[in-house]
């Protein structure tokens, strides 16, 4: 397994991350324990969490991804043997701190919840989940807010500043950001050199063969300030593993149980994913796997959180940190991306 610095830090995380988003709703407790376990054999030492989780997300569920993690932390002992991040909710889920607007409380009570849910005492990695700005963020097209004079860097300030304290009193280790836009992250960057605050190791987005909207600004900052890249969705839904070519809907897949998850499925992109499928098969590849592998290979990529209901899905997405593509594949990626460019931003 290949490891990345995260930022400027001196922690190394594992080029897979671990996702567990779907814990405690398509996995059961003893499902979560059995892939920690395979994943830390391969040499995974990298989870990802949030204090939101599992998703979808519901009042009856929220939270309960965070205390698996923190029953197998307790029953094992092998706290020193994983980089634990999780995330604190942005605005809008009413079940959490009412939907309301991050800020210096509600990111106390967020921590508070989530180390208790956890059963450690720190966090490697603390992140924002989502901006408390309206923004282009989970698939948002346009721009509306040009409210130049709002509130939104005091804000800001004010969550980062928040961060700093935990950094200090040794709960956090590092922070990260998710979800955000090239202001956004420029935004932290200046401040935290402005008032000597944490600087910002990682940015958690989208990033997938249906999505690279990442490399148009957000890349250059993430090689050029050492923000890089943890890639989420990296099969966009499951779209890019093929099991839904030709509008097939398999019994338990995450679009055909939820059908809140419609970003990817769109006639442009299953489109573009029919060619990718396509070309995998044509040279003999795996769909899934030559997806993972082109996020594997980016220079602005930290970790790839790859996510799995079934131990059959884990061991295959993290063989694909052993794939090497050919410029023969990579060509046929590019072609398809002039393409279908962005068919799911």
């Amino acid at each position: 397994m290949e490891y990345r610095k995260l930022g400027n830090s001196d922690i190394n995380v594992s080029l897979i991350c671990l996702g567990t988003m779907t814990w405690g709703q398509q996995n059961t407790c003893d499902e979560a324990f059995e892939q920690i376990d395979y994943a830390l054999s391969q040499g995974i030492n990298f989870l990802d969490t949030a204090e939101m989780y599992p998703v979808p997300p519901i009042a009856e569920t929220q939270g309960r991804t965070e205390e698996y993690i923190g029953r197998w932390l307790a029953e094992t002992g092998r706290r020193r043997d994983i980089v634990l991040a999780s995330k604190a909710t942005g605005p809008g889920h009413q079940h959490v701190r009412d939907g309301a607007p991050l800020d210096r409380d509600s990111i106390l009570q967020a921590i508070e919840g989530s180390l208790s849910r956890l059963q450690t005492d720190y966090l490697d990695l603390y992140q924002i989940h989502w901006p408390n700005r309206d923004t282009n963020f989970f698939g948002k097209l346009g721009y509306g807010n040009a409210a130049a004079n709002d509130d939104s860097e005091r804000q800001i300030h004010e969550i980062l500043s928040t961060l700093g304290e935990l950094c200090a009193d040794g709960r956090v280790k590092t922070v990260g950001i998710s979800n955000e836009t090239p202001w956004g992250v420029m935004q932290y960057l200046q401040l935290a050199a402005e008032y000597e605050l944490p600087r910002v190791v990682s940015i958690q987005n989208p990033y997938n063969l249906l999505n690279r909207s990442f490399e148009i600004g957000l890349s250059e900052i993430a090689i050029r300030e050492q923000v890089g890249l943890l890639a989420y969705s990296p099969l966009a839904f499951g779209m890019l593993s093929g099991k839904y070519c030709g509008g097939a809907r398999p019994e338990g897949a995450r679009i055909t149980l939820f059908e809140r998850f419609q970003r990817y499925n769109k006639p442009e992109s299953e489109a573009a994913m029919e060619e990718y499928v396509a070309l995998a098969k044509k040279h003999g590849l795996d769909p899934a796997q030559m997806a993972l592998a082109f996020i594997n290979r980016q220079p602005f990529v930290t970790s790839n959180i790859i996510g799995a209901t079934t131990m059959a899905q884990l061991r295959s997405n993290i063989e694909s940190a052993q794939l090497a593509l050919s410029d023969e594949v990579l060509a046929g990626i590019e072609a398809i991306h002039q393409r279908h460019p962005n068919p799911a931003p």
